[in-house]
């Protein structure tokens, strides 16, 4: 999420950012923070050392739409070699388990039938899931037993797309908040009786924003070098732009910024609406997220733009 510190650039928009392998997400919005000196910086997703690609960095006042961007669906390429069992799920923990056995390709087509859809995944024992306020990954790291319960994920689309030697297969899966492409991996090896993890991991799309947008951290200290920095800011409003809209007057829009409510009528909204949340629109601009109930839309989060 979002973090505040003392002074620097008042920077609103968002970064795509194309992680390299190797770096923390954590890692990635300290050298974003540096380069820029905006006021605040979060990511939009955590990505794992060894995964590359989509890593949407929020500054400024679009911190606040962080949890959409969250909640988006997510697209991925990976890797599985199969005979392996690790402790993290991938290529980076240790061996736990092996097997000389490798799966013909026809069986891995039929696993992926039990991975469509809604069902229920155990996160890998590394990961960032909470348990009782510690992350899972720093309990596994001090030798703790983990135990997590499984979770519902929706898995929109998973499909086998290349099957380079015996050991290695491709994929690309599509899926909501919470999925973890590790677990899939060491599912479908259980599943297959031959153990898998992940070798390779890209994020090619978080909601709207794609790979094919982002820039690399060497990129993004050219452009703040060359004063260009501004020019590949996407604005605060993409995050939100399957949420329902409203334009309002300025006066409306001075009355929600002072967080008081105000009456619109549901003909008025542009886009359908899922929820009872909305944003709020002067000119284009965004200037709040609101709760609407059909009658009054009461502000949540209101945007100092």
């Amino acid at each position: 999420m979002g973090r505040r510190r003392r002074g620097g650039r008042p920077i609103n928009g968002w970064l795509v950012i194309d992680k390299d392998e190797g770096i923390t997400s954590t890692a990635v919005v300290a050298a974003v923070r540096r380069l820029t000196q905006a006021q605040k910086v979060g990511h939009g997703g955590t990505l794992d050392p060894l995964a590359t690609g989509v890593l949407p960095i929020a500054l400024g006042e679009a911190t606040k739409t962080v949890p959409f961007v969250m909640d988006a669906t997510k697209s991925y390429g990976f890797t599985v070699r199969f005979g392996e069992a690790r402790d993290t799920d991938d290529s980076e923990g240790a061996v736990t388990a092996t097997s000389p056995s490798r799966p013909e390709t026809a069986a891995i087509a039929l696993a992926l039938e039990r991975f469509r859809g809604t069902i229920l995944q155990v996160p890998p024992s590394y990961a960032a899931v909470k348990i009782d306020g510690e992350r899972a990954y720093d309990l596994a790291r001090r030798g703790e037993e983990v135990v997590l319960a499984p979770r519902p994920v929706e898995i929109h689309a998973l499909e086998l797309v290349d099957r380079p030697d015996a050991d290695h297969a491709r994929f690309t899966m599509t899926c909501g908040k919470g999925a973890y492409v590790r677990a899939i991996a060491r599912d479908l090896g259980r599943v297959l009786g031959c153990h898998g993890h992940v070798t390779a991991l890209r994020r090619s799309s978080v909601g709207c924003f794609a790979v094919e947008d982002g820039i690399t951290l060497d990129v993004l200290e050219q452009m703040v070098g060359n004063d260009t920095l501004l020019q590949t800011l996407v604005p605060l409003s993409t995050a939100l732009a399957d949420i329902p809209a409203l334009a309002v007057t300025e006066p409306q829009a001075q009355r929600l910024r002072a967080g008081q409510a105000i009456r619109a009528a549901a003909r008025l909204l542009q886009g359908e609406r899922e929820a009872d949340t909305i944003r709020v629109q002067l000119a284009g601009e965004v200037v709040a997220l609101a709760r609407f109930d059909g009658e009054w839309v009461s502000p949540l989060r209101v945007f100092n733009l």
